[in-house]
Formats: structure tokens, sequence, C-alpha cells
């Protein structure tokens, strides 16, 4: 009898909110260079020579002001996730491992190989696929696989962008908060172009097609920003809004590159000057809180966005362990595994 297990792959954390933490954390982040796809040379002297150089300090009193009891929001959630999945599975084991950062991807295999496993399922925690997510972290997977030398049967989990099993739960989020005076703002983390272009599978659509996101094509079947606006488009009809009742927008930027547009931070501000001062966000690219949602989304773009003249600005929790998303989330691991008795 094949005995099954779960990988649940996050993007990672700091260990502490210190300087020191946040720049050994960065040091992982940034190097890899499926994020910051320069040149090993230029990459090096950009993060090495003046990110790691500034970037930790300015950093820090933002981790600290969300820091929980437990540790970092983002594995806390990410482990409550976890623990939550294989109660729902039964004899799944479910392990947690992040790409940069602990607890490691590596730890996490190795602790499904000391469970017996035989068969793994690789499940990036990324509802779309991205170069510096999805792709990243799988690729690292099969590389500390081979390290550890260990074979097992290996599954992926494909990206769910627009699947029932993520969408209910999500709309169940919102249902009593999108009210008639509320303008809903989809807010996405944010990718540089050249990203973006990558998952062109075609070479002949992205960034080169009117409204390229909004079509369905076999070339950007695996694009990041298709991935967004499928979500988009699946919440907002599952809402029944109207056109003029919601946005997106892209958050995150670093550094001088061309990013995804608009951005949040002008995005609220364009709002607001269209009379829209009762804003909710959400940011669906990101399955549990942490710096991004806790503090980016909740503290620096509420701030701003008051600035601008805005009036009350709410930002929705992620699904975290949301017992709906749990079983959401069980589904698509079932139908990954095929697990015996799972009727699709």
């Amino acid at each position: 009898m094949r005995k099954y297990g779960v990988l649940l792959m996050n993007i990672g954390t700091p260990d502490a909110p210190t300087k020191k933490a946040i720049k050994t954390y960065l040091r992982e982040f940034l190097l890899d260079p499926d994020v910051i796809d320069l040149p090993a040379p230029i990459r090096h002297l950009l993060v090495r020579g003046i990110i790691l150089n500034t970037r930790p300090k300015k950093i820090a009193p933002r981790y600290q002001s969300i820091w929980m009891e437990e540790g970092s929001p983002l594995r806390v959630y990410t482990q409550k996730m976890c623990d939550s999945l294989e109660l729902k599975l039964g004899d799944v084991v479910c392990e947690v491992g992040m790409r940069y950062g602990n607890p490691s991807i590596r730890s996490g295999l190795e602790n499904l190989r000391r469970g017996g496993v035989d068969t793994v399922l690789l499940a990036p925690l990324f509802p779309h696929h991205a170069q510096a997510t999805t792709q990243s972290s799988l690729k690292h997977a099969y590389k500390q696989l081979e390290i550890i030398k260990w074979s097992p049967e290996i599954l992926e989990l494909p990206p769910f962008p627009s699947e029932s099993e993520f969408i209910n739960p999500l709309v169940n989020s919102l249902k009593s908060q999108i009210k008639n005076d509320v303008h809903l703002l989809f807010s996405y983390h944010g990718l540089p172009i050249s990203h973006i272009k990558r998952g062109d599978l075609s070479g002949e659509h992205c960034q080169k097609v009117n409204d390229c996101c909004n079509k369905s094509v076999e070339g950007n079947m695996m694009c990041y920003a298709r991935h967004c606006m499928m979500t988009t488009i699946s919440v907002v009809e599952k809402l029944g809004l109207k056109e003029d009742e919601w946005s997106i927008s892209f958050q995150s930027r670093l550094g001088p590159t061309k990013w995804l547009e608009p951005s949040t931070i002008k995005k609220v501000e364009d709002l607001v000057e269209n009379g829209k001062k009762n804003i909710f966000i959400i940011s669906p690219s990101f399955l549990v809180d942490g710096l991004e949602t806790l503090e980016e989304l909740n503290i620096e773009i509420r701030d701003h966005f008051l600035k601008s003249g805005g009036e009350k600005l709410v930002v929705g929790r992620c699904l975290n362990d949301d017992p709906l998303w749990i079983e959401g989330l069980s589904n698509l691991i079932s139908k990954a595994l095929n697990l015996p008795g799972f009727v699709n």
C-alpha cells in the first residue's frame, strides 16, 4: 500500500525581525537567478553591494510591526494550514518547506522520507504560476532530492487560478464585505515584465496583442498575468460586480526595471481622484498573511490612501487555515494524487 506525502512550499521568511536575520534571508532570496534574472556578476554586485547594505535596516521595523508571539506570520499561518490539511487528509503526511529560510524544502523532504512516504506531491502554495515562485520552488525541490539521494514517485500540484476549490473560499470571504459603496481592489504581487514575457510559450502574444491578459490562448496558459486575470474575473462574476466596482493592481515592486502596472500605490491615488473613497483590498496571490498583506497593504498603502483623501480602506485577510479553503485545498491535492476513493 502506497504512503502519500505533500510538501507545501511557500516563499519563506526571515527567522527573526532583525537586520542580521533579514540580511541572511534576502541574500538567499535575491541571489536566486529566478528572482533577479540579471547576469550573475551584475546580480551579485546589485544584491551584495547595494541591497544587502541598505534594505535590511529599512525593512526590519516593518517586520517588527507584524511579528507574532509564535514567530513570523507567514511561517505560523503556513504551518496552521499544513496541520489543518493533514487532519483533513487523514493518512497523508504533510510538511512545510520554504523556498528561502526555514523550515527548508530539504528538511521537509527529509521528514517525508523518515515518515515512510513513497509518493510525494510537490505543492507550491501559489495559485498563479510564475518563474520567481512556482518554477523556482519546484526546481529547488528536485535539486534537493538529488542531494539527499531520494527517489520517490513525484507529482506536482498545478496552478489553480480559477479552480472552484480556490475561488469559492475566496468569494465566501468577501460576501459580507462587498456592499454598494465599496470598491474592490485586487492587489497582486508584481513581477518584472521580462518574467511575464518569458511565460509566453508562443513568443507572439504577451505585450504584443491588445488586452493580452484578457485572452486565453495556448501561449499564455502558464502566464502569471493571465492567471491573475483569471482569478479576478472568476471572483467578479461570482460576486456579480459591475465594471466600475472593481480594479486590479500590482504591489511589491523592487528595482528600476519595468514591472506589471498599475502599481497599487498609484492605483489607490487614482481611485480617490475618481471618487472611490471606500476601498476593500484583497491580494489573492498570497494564500497566507505575511509582510506584503499585514504591513505593505494594511499599513503602508492604507497610510498613502488616507493621505490622498481616501476615507475607509479595509484589507481582507488571506485564506490562511479557513475551513472552506482547507476543504478546497484537500480536494485539489486529492485530485493531484489521485487518492483512492476520491471522486473527481
